[in-house]
């Protein structure tokens, strides 16, 4: 069987050995319960005792009546001593939060890992339950660091700026195939494109069926499709609640809701405004990326190989915002974007609280110093220490008063500290 390495893989590793439940979420597809299976088999590697369970499984459902049977069945297969219980798929669990905090609260010799696709049951209920009881480790769609690692059979793991610095041909047709196709897993591993758009729409439509209509109860499965592929189709725009609602024929109230549900459930993210003077700058229409690239090409109609600059300059913009989220997720850095009411923007602002770093996008090859009017109005106006432009070759350094500027090629950003 052929795997893709997953860096998270080891951060779950070295958190067997604590007491709290590794809770494992994400979107459908992105591989939790492989993680699940290799944790489980490393565990077997060093004797220890595991039992898994998946509610997706009617066998397996059963020892959840109550707490009591699913310990009994724990005991029967693990004993009375210390073992690892794999529970998958535990947002099919009703009042899943509280039915696990039992369990933990009696301090059993158990480790639990448990997994689950995003529905709001775990994102909400799951979360306030277990609260100080869990740690969450949250998957999404392969990186494109993993992807190429995948893709040059680990032959470049602990060199991989160098590779991408010195094969220009593969670097610039491995950014295509992610800007295309994505990183779900199987897509990834599909071995032409006609697999590809077979099981991507068979993602998709799972994720309607069993986390749309199915967990979240949304009525009206058409107009939820309808925004996701318009929101698809408006990469790093302005949400307009308003157009949306009359071109779909719901309320403001429903989109706002239907958003929410997307960003609860791992396919969309909304970025907000980062502003200082309310009258001049954008402060509340928030802009909308997607988690994975391919999944967001497929609502539109676009699943193959794309080669539209412009079509791909948005992905490029996308492709970064998930590579910036990725770097500052376990700090208390906050991610947004600035836009003034006469047009001036710059894609990323990081606030770090009293500093933050700006960070223009461009899908382009540069042969020399540019810097456009909005990124020099925001330097006047912010003064910020440090500014990077993100593009597809170019590396210089420059100082614009007390600012320096960063030209840096998007390789050289996947392994950057920007914190």
């Amino acid at each position: 069987m052929i795997l893709i390495k997953r860096k998270i893989l080891e951060e779950l590793k070295k958190h067997l050995k604590k007491k709290e439940i590794s809770l494992i979420i994400g979107a459908r597809q992105t591989g939790k319960t492989t993680l699940m299976f290799l944790l489980k088999d490393f565990l077997e590697k060093e004797n220890k005792k595991t039992l898994f369970l998946s509610l997706d499984n009617e066998m397996d459902k059963q020892f959840f009546n109550s707490q009591g049977f699913l310990i009994k069945k724990i005991e029967l297969e693990i004993g009375k001593k210390k073992g690892y219980v794999f529970i998958d798929e535990i947002q099919r669990k009703e009042n899943a939060g509280i039915f696990l905090k039992g369990i933990y609260d009696l301090n059993l010799p158990y480790k639990f890992i448990i997994s689950g696709s995003g529905s709001l049951e775990l994102k909400e209920k799951i979360h306030e339950s277990l609260v100080g009881r869990k740690r969450i480790f949250e998957l999404n769609p392969v990186s494109f660091e993993e992807f190429v690692n995948f893709k040059t059979d680990y032959r470049y793991e602990k060199k991989l700026i160098d590779f991408f610095a010195i094969e220009k041909e593969k670097r610039e047709l491995f950014l295509k195939e992610y800007l295309s196709f994505g990183g779900y897993p199987k897509i990834i591993l599909s071995e032409n494109i006609e697999e590809k758009r077979k099981n991507i729409n068979e993602i998709f439509q799972s994720y309607l069926e069993k986390d749309i209509s199915y967990l979240l109860k949304v009525e009206k499965i058409e107009a939820f499709n309808s925004l996701i592929k318009i929101l698809a189709n408006q990469i790093g725009q302005l949400i307009n609640y308003s157009k949306l609602a009359s071109s779909i024929g719901i309320s403001i109230s429903v989109v706002k809701n239907y958003i929410w549900y997307g960003e609860k459930t791992f396919i969309i993210q909304r970025l907000t405004p980062y502003f200082r003077n309310i009258k001049k700058e954008i402060s509340k229409s928030p802009t909308v990326y997607f988690y994975d690239l391919g999944l967001k090409n497929y609502a539109l109609g676009m699943f193959k190989i794309l080669s539209d600059p412009q079509e791909l300059g948005f992905l490029f913009e996308n492709f970064i915002f998930n590579i910036l989220k990725e770097k500052i997720q376990f700090s208390s850095s906050l991610l947004h974007f600035w836009r003034t009411k006469d047009k001036a923007e710059i894609d990323f602002i990081i606030n770090f609280g009293r500093e933050i770093l700006a960070i223009e996008v461009k899908y382009k090859i540069f042969k020399q110093v540019e810097i456009e009017r909005s990124l020099k109005s925001f330097i006047e106006k912010y003064e910020p220490k440090k500014v990077f432009v993100i593009n597809l070759n170019f590396k210089k350094t420059l100082k614009i008063g007390g600012t320096k500027i960063l030209f840096l090629p998007y390789w050289e950003l996947i392994k950057r500290k920007i914190i």
